[in-house]
Order: C-alpha cells, then sequence, then structure tokens
C-alpha cells in the first residue's frame, strides 16, 4: 500500500482511506512555482528495515511562511507532519498527548526522518481543516511533558511523494496481502469508526486500540521503534557478524571474521552465543542451533523453528525428550497464565469504568431531579442544614462527656485525699491526749511525794492540784466530746 496525498485540495479533503498516500506523480509533472518556493523537501523512509524500506520526501511549508504573517498559507491542506517525536515516547503516550482532537484525525503514519536518529516524525490528516488549524495552534510549540525541554514542531505538508521501495527479503503470500481488520479488536479498519494509525514497520490500527498498547514495539512483528544503540566486538571492535554470550554478555566476532566469540567459548566454557543479527542461539558443545523460538525474515513474526538441524541420535534417551517436553509444557503454561492475567487485568479495567459511569450519570441524574422539582431542592437544604446541627450537638455531646468523665475523676481524687488528711489529723489528735495523759500521771504522782513538815502548803496544794487536776479532766473531756462531734 504505496501511496500519496493528492496535490488538490478537494481530493484531500474528501479523499478516501487510501487517498492519503497514492502513487507518485511523473517525474516530469509541472507544479505550481509559488507553491515550491514556500515549501521545504525533506526525505523519509517507513518499514521494516529488514523487510522491505519504504522511502519518500515530504514537502512542507516552510517555517517563516507561517511566522512572517498572521494567517495560515492559504493552499494548506488538512494535513500535518510533526517532527522531531522523541523515540522514548510511545504511541500511547503520543495518543494522550493529542488529548481530544484524537476523535478528527483520520489517519496517522508513523515515518523516520533522515538526520534524527533518535527521533520519528507523525504524518496526520485531519476530517476538516478547521480541526487541523486548532490542532497546529494548540499544540505547535508545546513541550511533551513538564519534565523535558523538548517541544512539539509541526508544519503544514504540501505533498507527499514516495520515491520507491527495497525489498530485503520475499514476501509470504499472507503477509503481501493488505489486512482489513485491525490486528488488536479483529473490527475492520474503517475511519467511521475511529481513527488509524499506522505504525512505523507498516502496521496499522485503531487510535484506540493501540493507545492501550504501553510499550514501544509493534504488537504484531514485535519491531521497535527505538533502536538499541549497535554493538561492536569487545577485541577487534568490528560491528559485522556479532554473537553474543548468553551467560556473561560477551561480545565477539563469528569465526568468519577474527574469531572471537568461539575463544571466549574455549577459554570461559561458555557454550550458549547468540547471533546478533538474526537473534539465534548456537551451541559450541553440539555445534547446532538450541532454541526454538526465532523471528521470521518475510513479516518479522516470532515462528517456531522446525529442528532439521538437530542430528538425528539414535542414542537420544527418554529422560531426555521428557524433561524438554516438560519445559515446554511449564513454558506454555506461564505464557498462558499471564495471557490470562493481563485479561483479567484488562476485563477488571473495562468493568471499573462502567461503575464509574454509572455512578456519575446516577449522580447528575439524581441533581437534575432535584434541579426540576423545587419543593424536593427544599427538603434537601433542610434535611442538608439537620444533618449538619446534628452533626454540631453530636460534637457537644461527646465533648460534655469527656468533660464530666475528667471531673469524675478529679472529685474521686479530693475525696480521697480528704480522708487521708482526716485519718492522719485523728492520730495526731490521740497522740497529743495520750502524752497529756502520761503529764497528768506524772503531776499527780510528784505531788502526793511532798515532806509533811509543810501543812499550810500541803493543804494547799493538794486541793490546788485536785482542782487542776479536775480542770484537766473537764478539758480533756471537753476536747474529747469536741472532737466526737467534729468527727
Amino acid at each position: 500500500m504505496l501511496e500519496e496525498t493528492s496535490t488538490s485540495s478537494s481530493a484531500a479533503a474528501g479523499a478516501s482511506p487510501d487517498d492519503l498516500y497514492r502513487s507518485p506523480p511523473a517525474v516530469g509533472s509541472t507544479g505550481d512555482s509559488s507553491t515550491s518556493a514556500t515549501a521545504q523537501a525533506l526525505h523519509f523512509s517507513s518499514g521494516n528495515p529488514r523487510i522491505e524500506e519504504i522511502r519518500g520526501v515530504m514537502h512542507l511549508y516552510r517555517d517563516d511562511v507561517a511566522s512572517s504573517s498572521a494567517q495560515f498559507p492559504v493552499e494548506r491542506k488538512p494535513l500535518i507532519s510533526v517532527l522531531g517525536v522523541p523515540n522514548h515516547m510511545t504511541y500511547a503516550d503520543f495518543c494522550k498527548f493529542c488529548g481530544s482532537f484524537i476523535q478528527h484525525m483520520l489517519e496517522m503514519r508513523i515515518v523516520r526522518t533522515e538526520g534524527m536518529e533518535d527521533r520519528y516524525s507523525i504524518l496526520i490528516r485531519f476530517d476538516n481543516q478547521t480541526s487541523a488549524d486548532s490542532f497546529y495552534k494548540h499544540f505547535n510549540g508545546k513541550r511533551f511533558s513538564s519534565l523535558e525541554e523538548e517541544s512539539c514542531r509541526m508544519f503544514f505538508t504540501v505533498d507527499i511523494q514516495y520515491t520507491g521501495s527495497i525489498e530485503h527479503s520475499q514476501h509470504s503470500p499472507a503477509s503481501s496481502i493488505e489486512q482489513p481488520s485491525c490486528p488488536v479488536c479483529l473490527e475492520r479498519l474503517d475511519q467511521d469508526t475511529g481513527g488509524i494509525l499506522t505504525t512505523i514497520c507498516n502496521h496499522s490500527f485503531h487510535c484506540s486500540c493501540i493507545s492501550r498498547w504501553t510499550d514501544s514495539s509493534c504488537p504484531v512483528c514485535r519491531y521497535c521503534q527505538q533502536q538499541p544503540e549497535k554493538s561492536i566486538c569487545y577485541a577487534c571492535q568490528t560491528s559485522e557478524n556479532l554473537w553474543m554470550c548468553v551467560i556473561c554478555g560477551f561480545v565477539g566476532c563469528g569465526r568468519y571474521r577474527e574469531g572471537h566469540a568461539i575463544s571466549h567459548w574455549k577459554e570461559t566454557q561458555h557454550c550458549y552465543s547468540l547471533e546478533l543479527e538474526t537473534q539465534r542461539v548456537w551451541d559450541y558443545v553440539g555445534d547446532n542451533y538450541v532454541h526454538r523460538l526465532i523471528q521470521s525474515k518475510t513479516d518479522g513474526k516470532l515462528v517456531e523453528l522446525n529442528h532439521h538441524c538437530m542430528p538425528n541420535n539414535d542414542g537420544y534417551s527418554d529422560t531426555l525428550l521428557e524433561s524438554e517436553v516438560e519445559y515446554i509444557v511449564n513454558e506454555y503454561n506461564e505464557l498462558l497464565t499471564s495471557q490470562l492475567e493481563n485479561q483479567k487485568n484488562y476485563f477488571e479495567s473495562l468493568l471499573q469504568e462502567v461503575e464509574d459511569d454509572t455512578e456519575r450519570e446516577s449522580s447528575v441524574a439524581v441533581e437534575k431531579a432535584l434541579s426540576q422539582n423545587p419543593k424536593l431542592l427544599k427538603l434537601q437544604a433542610k434535611l442538608d442544614k439537620f444533618i449538619e446541627e446534628k452533626r454540631f450537638l453530636d460534637d457537644i455531646n461527646e465533648n460534655l462527656l469527656r468533660n464530666q468523665g475528667i471531673w469524675e475523676s478529679k472529685i474521686a481524687e479530693i475525696e480521697e485525699r480528704e480522708k487521708k488528711l482526716l485519718k492522719l489529723k485523728d492520730e495526731k489528735i490521740e497522740e497529743l491526749e495520750e502524752q497529756l495523759r502520761v503529764m497528768m500521771a506524772s503531776l499527780e504522782t510528784g505531788s502526793a511525794e511532798q515532806p509533811s513538815n509543810k501543812l499550810k502548803d500541803s493543804t494547799i496544794l493538794p486541793l490546788v492540784a485536785e482542782s487542776s487536776s479536775e480542770n484537766g479532766s473537764r478539758g480533756s473531756t471537753k476536747t474529747t466530746n469536741r472532737r466526737k462531734n467534729r468527727g
């Protein structure tokens, strides 16, 4: 499907899905001199380099044409080229970056541009000119992410011409026929149901389907747009016929170059080596390939390798055969489990989206019903007010209960302290009474032993002592009665 945009604006506006890429016009065809003066040519390519590479030229309006005037070019088409998209930005990331404009895109094609090894470009065709102008105003010069300095650069495209294709391998009959359905959802690739995105390896998907693919590789052939750095031999620095040790990662050239890979096996006894060009694993001990899956050169898909290269040994033990079968079964079970888990997560996400949409619609319906009925709106306002008052009263009640418990604990503590003080006071009074009793007894004993020659004094003294003893007993009685009354 090697096609190109038409040079007439009317054909571009009402074109079919394949009108964007039609066969190039003749080399001697006449063109508009004014358009060629304001346009610049940029070479591009697409396709898997190992299978087929398509080359072409895109003619873009010069940047100074749009910046010198307040309006866009008059003869522009709803076709925009986005240049310099970083390779780490996946298809899903770019679809998210486009946002709501994705529904106005009829077709997107990923291509490589010369001089930009770590970037790719995107050709976008919109459903009308207004959408293309709005997309240009909104995203031209905008950063792809707030965390990086790279910004989006886009140009209105005058024309696209394909100069030819280079086939590196013979196509299989199945891959030479254009598939009319999306490989993800198996629905027909129709622009009426959604935009079409063609990857850099020329596989087409619905934009809604590829936006769920978070990897930078193609879901069909696994071709990755972000190619790794070229490897070299660790010994002779050559970049041809390289083999990597699958045990330690040593990269060396093959036996048809300097033979550093086989020398590494002889030194370390690491017998398994991966050929970087074909991704096949070689066993130096068995002197054959030992893998089951390889990448097909015809369409890039992973296919099972026929083990015709393995030697037919009559002593091939049944135990070894059973172990290989068991390994294959375990590998298949792990693959099946991972795929089922992915499907589970996918359908759970769909269910979650449906639940969120249902809840959102219910809330919108409730708000709409309340807005249409004033009585319900007033009742709802009163209910909200009462609920707020109830919440306030509950907070006050909780604070009062908390304060009641605090004061009850303080009162109990004070009562306990009073009891201890009364007990100490009673003990002190009893001790003082005992001391007073002992003192009175000693005074009475001392008065009875005085000399008999002092009769006058002895007559008076006992009376005084007796009166004093009576006064003391009365005082003690009063003190005891007063203590009992207090108690």
